[in-house]
């Protein structure tokens, strides 16, 4: 992992910086934008909606929220309805209690949500865009669920069993967490209350070759959620479900051929530790009938490190007719 050793994460937040009301630093990062609150099955989604077009969900990665796409989101409302939202375990979503068969993390599960989200707006049919953890939910929905996503954008990860399945010891230093955050309970989620901050802190800087420019109100938000009782949990979960029922439900996907059907766009950085560790084009050819490329000049952060480049990329393929 690419991090200072004399790099406290705490230090990156200002020391008189109070966290404001939600609502504000919404205002503040995503002018324009209406908070809604969702109700689903589980429990209540917080989604932002904004602009008009055409419906495109963007789904966040960890340990972050919404707010990671505040550099890309206003400029895509231009052209497109914009529905930015917290999974579930994360951000103000509901956070579902741990079980022992972690089901209510699985990928399948997530995914599912987040379509029944966009059918309580409205919108039956949609272009997706995740990034990490989010783009993960995504790459299921549109397995899932083909007749809903339109087109597909993932960005910085790798399909579940392509991971597990080439992990070596230095894919396992650098994403450590992966393996870390899978242990049984209560092992990780007691040393990470230790010192959350820091242990967040790491996976916020430690992904990338340069220090990424966060927002001080987005890191801010980043650390105060992610660092919850409730939220450490969720996201030990979330992981131990990546290990078990994720992998299984790639190998039925393989073993059946299920692939995504929509036109699917990957974007990876170039400086980060996805794209030195991983054959990303080979791999995704394996799973996406009609897929192209998007290696950015970043590390793992891509809507924060390279908003630029990945919207304008992002523009061209979804409305690519």
């Amino acid at each position: 992992m690419t991090i200072s050793e004399d790099l406290d994460p705490k230090d990156l937040v200002p020391k008189d910086l109070v966290l404001a009301d939600p609502a504000a630093v919404d205002d503040v990062l995503l002018p324009g934008f209406e908070r809604r609150r969702v109700t689903t099955e589980d429990g209540a989604i917080l989604a932002l909606v904004g602009g008009s077009g055409p419906p495109l969900l963007m789904l966040h990665g960890d340990p972050q929220t919404h707010l990671c796409w505040h550099r890309m989101a206003p400029r895509l409302a231009r052209q497109f309805t914009v529905v930015l939202t917290d999974l579930r375990g994360r951000g103000e979503s509901h956070k579902p209690a741990r079980s022992d068969d972690h089901r209510a993390y699985s990928k399948r599960a997530m995914a599912a949500e987040q379509a029944a989200v966009m059918d309580r707006l409205g919108f039956d049919r949609f272009a997706l865009v995740g990034h990490d953890r989010g783009a993960r939910v995504a790459r299921r929905l549109a397995l899932d669920h083909p007749d809903r996503v339109t087109r597909l954008a993932v960005m910085d990860i790798v399909p579940a069993l392509d991971f597990y399945e080439r992990a070596d010891a230095a894919i396992a230093q650098d994403y450590f967490y992966f393996f870390f955050l899978t242990q049984p309970y209560p092992a990780p989620e007691r040393l990470i209350a230790g010192d959350p901050a820091h242990f967040m802190g790491r996976i916020l800087t430690g992904l990338t070759a340069k220090e990424v420019s966060y927002d001080p109100l987005a890191l801010d938000a980043y650390l105060q959620a992610a660092t919850r009782e409730d939220a450490i949990a969720a996201m030990c979960e979330c992981f131990r479900a990546g290990i078990s029922l994720d992998l299984e439900h790639d190998r039925q996907d393989r073993a059946a051929g299920r692939r995504i059907a929509c036109p699917t766009l990957v974007f990876w950085g170039e400086e980060g530790v996805v794209g030195r560790h991983f054959d990303i084009s080979a791999i995704w050819r394996g799973w996406a009938e009609t897929v192209a490329f998007a290696p950015l000049s970043c590390g793992h952060f891509i809507p924060e490190e390279a908003p630029e480049a990945a919207t304008g990329q992002l523009l061209t393929f979804l409305q690519d007719r």
